[in-house]
């Protein structure tokens, strides 16, 4: 993860740096989160498009493995309730001692008792499906149509053991504070909530934060300087 005050405080100094105004804590939650929500789905559209690809080289294969490494925070799985068709339930994250229950991005694989479910999306195609016996779904071979939130499972005697795999949506960052003596802001790490992005990814969170503020970054050593400079204040401040 990336250290939400590490992020605001980097940008806080490159915006005095440049001569470029502030970012209120309110802001930078708001751009942040949206900084965060950008790359996920990048991510995915990313991921998408080297699947399309298809090719063997090793390059390709690296490619695919970086992107799926940086995708693995938000893979999940929940559970479902009801008796056929099925509600899901997603799981929950925990932030700050609290637990969150995750938002569905993109529903991902459905299982029942393990074994997986092959997805039907137009209820046509599932009707031309039960009506051939050459083709119907059995307990081995079980088939799925998700249509209004809900789980569809043919055959309809399987009314227990479903649940799924799906990419959660990233939490809003909160980069939370209490009221100095001077009624400046100062950090608390209680209240706040983390970027969920890998930390490979911090030079790019601030470039593009940055970038709302109207500072373009061409040259990311910058960014890189600043960040150090950070950090080796936080250490001093705890000699």
């Amino acid at each position: 993860m990336i250290n939400v005050d590490t992020v605001y405080k980097t940008v806080l100094l490159i915006l005095n740096q440049q001569q470029r105004g502030y970012m209120t804590p309110n802001e930078f939650n708001n751009v942040g989160s949206q900084v965060q929500l950008n790359i996920f789905e990048k991510y995915e559209d990313d991921l998408n498009q080297q699947y399309r690809m298809q090719q063997n080289d090793t390059e390709y294969a690296n490619r695919v493995k970086n992107i799926e490494e940086n995708l693995q925070f938000f893979q999940r799985t929940g559970t479902t309730t009801g008796t056929n068709p099925f509600t899901l339930v997603p799981g929950t994250t925990t932030y700050n001692g609290a637990a969150v229950t995750d938002v569905i991005y993109r529903l991902g694989t459905i299982y029942s008792s393990g074994i997986q479910l092959t997805q039907y999306s137009q209820r046509n195609e599932i009707t031309q499906i039960l009506l051939s016996p050459l083709t119907q779904p059995t307990n081995d071979f079980p088939i799925y149509l998700y249509e209004n939130n809900l789980i569809y499972v043919y055959p309809t005697t399987i009314t227990t053991g479903i649940t799924f795999s799906y990419l959660k949506t990233p939490q809003p960052i909160i980069w939370n504070y209490s009221p100095g003596t001077l009624g400046q802001f100062e950090y608390s790490a209680t209240g706040s909530v983390q970027f969920e992005l890998n930390v490979s990814e911090q030079t790019n969170v601030i470039t593009r934060i940055l970038s709302y503020a109207g500072v373009i970054i061409n040259d990311p050593t910058i960014i890189q300087v600043a960040a150090q400079e950070i950090a080796q204040e936080e250490q001093n401040s705890k000699m």
